[in-house]
């Protein structure tokens, strides 16, 4: 289990860097001044400058995205009720997603600014969730109705 854990955090971070790239692509050509911005300016600031702060949100997203990977295998996790798998998966992505958005200042350092983030993030969250949970479960009724044509 270590080792598919492992294995699972390594494709992960490379996955993290790349849409972490994509989306400040995403971004600069929806700001559509012919700039890129690679960084929260807030962030180069604090970092003292945009490469620093580049390599500090590289590493970040990358970390991010092994954590996402990782907390993938829970869903393999068969002797787990769903409800345990959810809130496991929940608890360790937010646990990943709300400290790196705080440290890459993609939120505001505020009560508010965290609480908003959290309320976007858990509504996000929420909406994979039941869009997943719906197509297996449309899958899973095609395996049955399969298995009774069988039978």
């Amino acid at each position: 289990m270590k080792r598919q854990i492992l294995r699972y955090c390594l494709i992960g971070a490379p996955i993290g860097l790349a849409l972490s790239t994509l989306i400040t692509i995403c971004i600069s050509l929806c700001i559509g001044d012919g700039n890129y911005y690679p960084v929260v300016p807030t962030l180069a600031a604090a970092c003292g400058s945009e490469l620093n702060a580049v390599a500090l949100q590289a590493l970040c997203s990358m970390l991010y995205g092994a954590a996402w990977s990782g907390a993938s295998l829970i869903w393999d996790q068969e002797h787990w009720s769903m409800l345990r798998q959810t809130v496991t998966h929940l608890a360790i992505c937010s646990t990943a997603t709300l400290p790196t958005a705080y440290l890459m200042h993609w939120m505001e350092h505020s009560a508010a600014g965290i609480l908003s983030y959290f309320g976007i993030f858990i509504a996000i969250y929420a909406v994979i969730w039941l869009s997943m949970y719906l197509r297996m479960r449309q899958r899973v009724r095609r395996i049955n109705a399969r298995l009774g044509d069988n039978a």
